[in-house]
């Protein structure tokens, strides 16, 4: 199975607007680590896989360590959706993106400096045949890194108390805080061909509003899939958790925004 059948339908077609729109981008000092990651390099070459409707892409673009920096961005996502709003979002002549899976890019061998998945690894159905893959096409010494922005249920309350509430739809998708995708380490791939891998977690906030964690809540591939009936019952509740979060940190009060607690979570695999 190359793409999970909710991804495939939650993120599909009429979908991706708002994917776009409610997802955060990528924090500048995380884009700064992982340009440590490829000191040596430049100009480079990155293989962005699960690449979406560019919200990474976008903010590495934009990054001041990154921009002059990037020779070629080959971006592959299996989503058609995805893909259409990427092209409409992401204009710049060294960014291409196809069709493509983690098992299989249709990309170069040794032609990499840098693989990055943003908020999709969990997402993989073969991590063996993943790294494989991730090996074949990065140069020597290049890295693979797996980026995810995570809502830090454990500094808020009203935030543990929204994620409970989506989570009884997740219906067994491979979600991140499950871990599972912890098994690649373990993998015949990973072990012959990579480094032990380093990990590194910041916190920060965003400015949110309860328009936007609904419209967050909403974005979830396994929301998405629901009934329309299900679906407002999820708005409904979601947003009753976010008006009533008394200990909100309230940044402007009289503009109903608040802080809205989050995690910064990076992985790095270095090629042997």
């Amino acid at each position: 199975m190359p793409v999970h059948t909710i991804a495939q339908t939650g993120f599909g077609q009429g979908t991706n607007d708002l994917y776009d729109r409610a997802r955060p981008s990528y924090q500048p000092f995380a884009l700064s680590y992982i340009r440590d990651v490829v000191q040596g390099a430049s100009p480079i070459n990155i293989v962005e896989v699960g690449a979406g409707t560019g919200i990474f892409t976008r903010a590495l673009l934009g990054h001041p360590e990154w921009a002059s920096q990037i020779k070629e961005i080959k971006a592959i996502e299996p989503s058609a959706g995805m893909r259409e709003v990427f092209l409409q979002t992401v204009k710049d002549e060294r960014v291409t993106i196809d069709d493509g899976t983690f098992e299989s890019t249709a990309v170069q061998d040794n032609w990499a400096d840098l693989v990055v998945i943003a908020q999709a690894f969990h997402w993989c159905p073969d991590y063996d045949r993943a790294f494989a893959e991730f090996a074949r096409i990065l140069k020597p010494m290049g890295a693979v890194v797996l980026i995810w922005n995570l809502e830090d249920r454990d500094r808020a309350h009203w935030v543990a108390q929204l994620r409970n509430r989506i989570e009884r739809h997740e219906n067994g998708t491979p979600q991140f805080r499950l871990n599972l995708w912890r098994q690649v380490f373990d993998t015949e791939s990973y072990q012959q061909f990579f480094q032990p891998p380093a990990e590194k977690v910041w916190p920060y906030a965003l400015p949110t509003t309860v328009d936007i964690a609904v419209d967050r809540a909403l974005s979830k591939s396994y929301i998405a899939v629901l009934s329309e009936e299900e679906k407002a019952e999820v708005q409904n509740d979601v947003r009753a958790i976010a008006e009533k979060g008394e200990e909100r940190v309230w940044i402007n009060k009289a503009d109903g925004l608040f802080e809205y607690p989050y995690q910064v979570f990076v992985v790095v695999a270095r090629k042997k």
